[in-house]
Formats: C-alpha cells, structure tokens, sequence
C-alpha cells in the first residue's frame, strides 16, 4: 500500500467543461504544499479550519525572467485535522471547470510537492484514520454510481452508518456472548459451571434471527444497486410486444397480428420500485422452421438463464392448454411473473391451469391489457416483490453488496454451529470458537477484520479523487 504520511493531490470532479472544478490536497504538509501555489490576503497555514478563501492559484515555479504566473481565480477551503473527511490537513481547491484551468493548478501542486493520488485513496485514508469505516467507503462508491432515487437512499443509509450501527450491536451480543463462555471455561468453579447458560443460548438465536433478516434484504438490496434483467417471454401473439411497449411507456417494438414478428431481442431499460431493470421482448416460443426465426427462439430461451425474474406472457383471452415445450420447463426452475394478456377481450384463460404448467402455486397470473391498462399497476407490484420489494426493515436496513452477503453469510453459518455446540452441551471452546468466527465475519464488513490485500482490491475500484 502507498504510504500515508506524504502529500496527495488529485481532481475530485469529474474532467471536462463544467461550471467549476475541486481538487483536493491532503497530508501533514497539504496547508505548506497549497501556499506555494494560493496567493490570497493571508497563507493558507494561519487561516482556521472550516474556512473559505478568496485568491489566484499561481505557477509553484515561475519562470526566473518574468513575475509569477497566475493559472486561475480560486477558492481554497481549509479543513484542519482530524476535522476532515480524511483526518489530516486538507485544502478543496474551487478553480473555473474545463480541462485547463483544473490541469494547471493540480500541475502546479504537484510541482510544489504533492504527489497524485491513487484511486480512493482520499477514502482509504479516511478509513484508516477512522473517520469511516469500510462498509461507509464502499457506499461512497455506491453513491457516486448510483443512476436510480432508491440506489441514491441505499448507498447513503450506508454511508451514514445504519448497517455499521447495526453490526456493532450484534457484536457486543456476540463478544458477551463469547465473555460468559470462556470465563465458565476458565473459571469454571467461580461462575457456576461449564455449561453455556440458557441465557447465552438465547442471545445466539437472537442475533441468528437478525442476521436472517439482513441476508432477507440481500435481493433487493443487489437488485437496487447493479440493476436486473427482466425478459418476457411466451408464444407468438401472445402480445409480448405489446406489453412491452405499455411498460415502457412508447412504441419501442414492432408489433403485428402476424405471428413471428419478433425475430430478435429488443432491450430497454425502466425502473421498477427503485429497481434499475433491462426489460427484453423476445422472439415467440413456437417449433419454428424458419431458421431465423428459429435463431430467435434459441435466444428467447437463452435469456432465461440468470434472469432475477422473468416475465411470462399468455393470451388470456383464450382456453390455456400447456404446451409441455422446453419454455415451460425451464420457467418451472425460476421466478416468474405470468401476464394474462388482452383482458380487454375476456378473462379466458385459467389461471390454475396456466400456474401448474410450470408447477408452480405461489407465482402471480394477473389479468392485463396493453390497450387500456388494466393490471399494469398490479403487474408492476408484483414484479417488484419478485424482486424483493418488501423486506424487513425496508430499503434503509437492506445489504446489497455481495461482499458483505458473503461475510454475514459466513457469520451466520458460524453462528448457527455455535447454537448447536451449546444446545448439545459441547465443550465450551467449541462454543466459543464458533463464536469468534461469527465475530471475524461480521468484522469484515467494517474492515475491523481486513486484509491489506482486500483494502487495496475495494479502493482501487474508485474513482481517483474519491
């Protein structure tokens, strides 16, 4: 890792034409390096923190024939250590947005001895000085990638703290939890025995149920951050295209009475409940001797693998009978959403029929109609609680990065042997270890248990600036 008692400097905005441009400088010597280049009415180093400053941004080494060379009109925020997001000394440089005026004065920082910061490096010293914690550095990332108003509120009730918070509580259970075991362990005469108390026992289940109910949210909270496919399959006619239209608001795909139309995959992207969805029309199922539409076919039934949820669309406005086609059996192996398509003509077509051919009893049949919108509130309803819409302590409580499903997954499988070590009335350090694997799990969330290898693996993925 780069060392962290030198001086970085990098563009914190994006690059290009803009209204302004932030760079920012952090380290011990951020104030000295940043006077080389501010003339203002006073240095930098004797102004206080949570300043603003008026002034020009200046060649840190002019040319010795001629007076110094302003580079452009700035506003230096001073932030003293350790009240700044990073814990050191920090000036914000505000500078005219473009390429150029950014590139001179981050230039001249450099020149006055800066160096260029890394990719997150701003972030990692912020965690390593304590400022954040790990969980809050990659919601920082979360944030800035955000695209949807729900992908926004998630990344920011993690980097508030609300998953940290609610960790840290299960971790002093667990650590009381781990005290009481080994002190009967060690002290066995002095506290009543080796046997993990009932109260103990009980603790166990209760964070069991809590850990639950975070690895509940997981779904949704992924769906929210990366997005999802949604394909939308079925025969010809069924009025696949239709639908998709009607979803997405326009006439995105061509749509015919003749059957076949659909030769190929036509994507878009909506948001379903805060989720970022890529909605796919595809080629109706049907034994084609075509062979481009049989080309189509093949890849309505490719779309089917991965998909979070798919969207099967039948003609409601006729008998059902099952096909018994390879459509049919692979929707029985996932999440499906059926649309009972042309409601406006007749509901027809028996939902239970339709259900158990694909053997299931819990999936949704909602009567639809593109033409007049009927059931499309309904149908959107249903997808987003497909999508897991709906979890316990709603979207501020859910955990979408799979880093920490995989962690508190862990933690969770530690944390259930420990339960039945001591429900069986095994040996305390058994009871115990489990314990302490169920802690080190929960602390790579924080980065309370963090690698070097891992920090650098998170931070590079940011931006440089972050």
């Amino acid at each position: 890792m780069k060392p962290l008692d030198d001086t970085i400097a990098a563009l914190a905005t994006a690059p290009g034409p803009a209204g302004l441009a932030v760079l920012r400088v952090s380290g011990g010597d951020a104030l000295a390096v940043s006077d080389r280049v501010f003339r203002g009415s006073a240095p930098l180093a004797r102004a206080a923190g949570h300043t603003l400053h008026h002034g020009w941004a200046v060649d840190a080494a002019p040319d010795v024939r001629g007076p110094e060379r302003r580079l452009d009109e700035v506003v230096a925020a001073v932030f003293r250590a350790p009240r700044s997001f990073t814990g050191e000394d920090t000036v914000e440089w505000s500078c005219h947005g473009g390429a150029l005026p950014a590139r001179r004065v981050l230039d001249a920082l450099l020149a006055a001895g800066a160096r260029l910061a890394g990719p997150g490096e701003f972030s990692l010293r912020a965690f390593l000085r304590g400022r954040i914690d790990l969980a809050q550095a990659e919601a920082i990332a979360d944030l800035v990638h955000a695209e949807t108003e729900s992908a926004g509120d998630l990344a920011l009730a993690q980097l508030s703290g609300v998953l940290s918070r609610r960790l840290a509580a299960l971790e002093e259970r667990l650590l009381d939890s781990v005290a009481e075991v080994e002190a009967r362990v060690d002290f066995a005469d002095d506290v009543g025995g080796v046997e993990v108390p009932t109260y103990v026992r009980d603790a166990i289940a209760a964070v069991l149920v809590e850990l639950d109910a975070l690895l509940e949210s997981a779904p949704w909270g992924r769906a929210v951050r990366e997005g999802v496919r949604i394909p939308i399959v079925g025969r010809p006619n069924a009025g696949k295209s239709s639908l998709f239209n009607a979803l997405l608001g326009e006439e995105r795909a061509i749509v015919a009475a003749e059957p076949g139309t659909t030769r190929d995959r036509v994507s878009e992207r909506l948001v379903i409940s805060g989720v970022p969805v890529t909605l796919s029309d595809t080629a109706g199922v049907r034994d084609a001797r075509d062979p481009v539409e049989a080309m189509g076919v093949e890849r309505s039934l490719a779309t089917l693998e991965g998909a979070a949820v798919v969207l099967w669309v039948v003609d409601g406005s006729r008998p059902f009978t099952s096909a018994r086609d390879p459509l049919e059996e692979r929707l029985s192996r996932g999440s499906v959403v059926v649309a009972l398509t042309k409601s406006d003509l007749g509901e027809v077509a028996d939902p239970v029929a339709v259900l158990g051919a694909i053997q299931s009893t819990d999936s949704w049949a909602i009567p639809v109609s593109s033409l007049t919108g009927e059931g499309m509130i309904e149908l959107r309803a249903a997808l987003a609680v497909e999508l897991g819409a709906g979890s316990p302590g709603g979207l501020a409580s859910a955990i979408a990065n799979p880093r920490h499903t995989d962690a508190i997954t862990r933690a969770r499988a530690a944390l259930a042997r420990a339960g039945n070590a001591a429900d069986t009335r095994a040996p305390g350090e058994i009871v115990a270890l489990e314990l302490r694997e169920s802690l080190a799990a929960i602390g790579e969330v924080s980065g309370r248990q963090a690698s070097e290898e891992l920090l650098e693996r998170i931070f590079a993925r940011f931006c440089i600036g972050k």
